[in-house]
């Protein structure tokens, strides 16, 4: 028995002796710094936004069919007939939550690349405006970030301005996404969604339209600067029937966060996305980023490269219901020209050097 109780010490006290030792190998190791807890909070921050804009739709209007097929078919019947109810809200201004704008995590996601916006001219909360956000990129971080959270400081640069950005309309009849598109203050882009905003939701509404759209996204590639405008000219006539002010915007630095493959106009395959593009509003580009691990590895995360997205001076516009088409061209290339002033200004600030031209097709 006694041999039996001593053993049993002994045993114990290996053990003691055996946590005490983890416990100090464990203090004496290297913490994180707050360089790379900093580091880690902002990686994350990025791909929760990714996978949010690349899965959420998806992945909840997958789930919502599977458990029609379960006990818990309710829950798919009751959102089912919530958007019904809610069709068109997403057309009338939609939802937005201020406090979503205001999330910390938005701060992570601005110091990433890092994100900055510049204001050259006062906006004034007794017009609206449609901003045209240039130029698309492959996701539209630059002008997510600046038009949807405030933490870039668009609030407080433009005060008594409410932001809105407008997006694919068949996004909005995807489930759980379309509620996080309005909570943002996210909006069709249609011109029943547009023309809600400036015409019946008071003033100081500021709708961002990316222009170029997806057409434009074909073409993006690190050190290109080419522009799908040439013929856009339908922001112009709303714009006039409103008697909204254009405004024009670029974001320095919005190409360079993918790496794409950019097939040649006539080719096959340029052919199949421009068709794609046509029949979904979206174009299949086929591009690559870094990885979660480390930078030199190929993911789906923008690599982090700074955007600087510069306001530009509003263009006066008058509001006329039915306007001309010589009407809409004059005032489109005044637009043209504002914007091209506010690339030729601001260029070597922001990465480019001053042989770089805006190329606009």
């Amino acid at each position: 028995m006694k041999t039996i109780i001593a053993a049993c010490s002994q045993n114990l006290s290996g053990s003691r002796a055996s946590i005490q030792t983890a416990l100090r190998t464990l203090l004496a190791a290297p913490w994180p710094s707050q360089r790379n807890v900093r580091s880690w909070l902002q990686l994350l921050s990025v791909l929760q936004w990714v996978l949010s804009f690349l899965l959420l739709g998806t992945v909840s209007l997958l789930l919502l069919i599977y458990l029609v097929f379960t006990s818990f078919w309710p829950i798919s019947a009751l959102y089912l007939a919530w958007i019904i109810y809610d069709w068109d809200t997403p057309e009338k201004g939609g939802r937005r939550l201020p406090c979503l704008r205001r999330w910390p995590v938005w701060r992570h996601f601005r110091d990433y690349f890092p994100v900055k916006l510049v204001k050259t001219h006062d906006l004034s909360p007794s017009h609206n405006y449609i901003i045209g956000s240039h130029p698309h990129g492959i996701l539209c971080v630059g002008a997510f970030c600046n038009f949807i959270t405030g933490s870039t400081g668009f609030g407080e640069m433009f005060p008594g301005i409410r932001p809105f950005l407008t997006t694919l309309a068949g996004n909005f009849r995807l489930p759980i996404f379309r509620e996080y598109l309005m909570s943002g203050g996210l909006c069709p882009v249609t011109r029943r969604a547009i023309g809600y905003l400036l015409s019946k939701n008071g003033t100081g509404n500021a709708v961002a339209i990316v222009i170029g759209g997806a057409a434009e996204s074909l073409s993006c590639r690190p050190g290109v600067t080419t522009l799908i405008l040439k013929n856009r000219k339908g922001f112009v006539r709303m714009a006039l029937q409103h008697g909204a002010y254009l405004v024009p915007s670029f974001s320095f630095g919005e190409n360079d966060l993918f790496r794409q493959v950019v097939f040649e106009e006539g080719s096959w395959m340029r052919s199949i996305q421009q068709r794609f593009q046509k029949m979904m509003g979206f174009a299949p580009c086929v591009f690559y980023g870094r990885g979660l691990t480390s930078v030199r590895s190929r993911g789906f995360l923008p690599y982090a490269r700074p955007i600087t997205t510069v306001v530009g001076e509003p263009v006066m516009v008058p509001k006329i219901e039915d306007p001309s088409c010589e009407t809409v061209d004059m005032y489109h290339e005044m637009y043209i020209r504002s914007l091209l002033k506010l690339f030729n200004e601001n260029k070597t600030k922001y990465g480019l050097s001053e042989t770089d031209k805006l190329h606009i097709l």
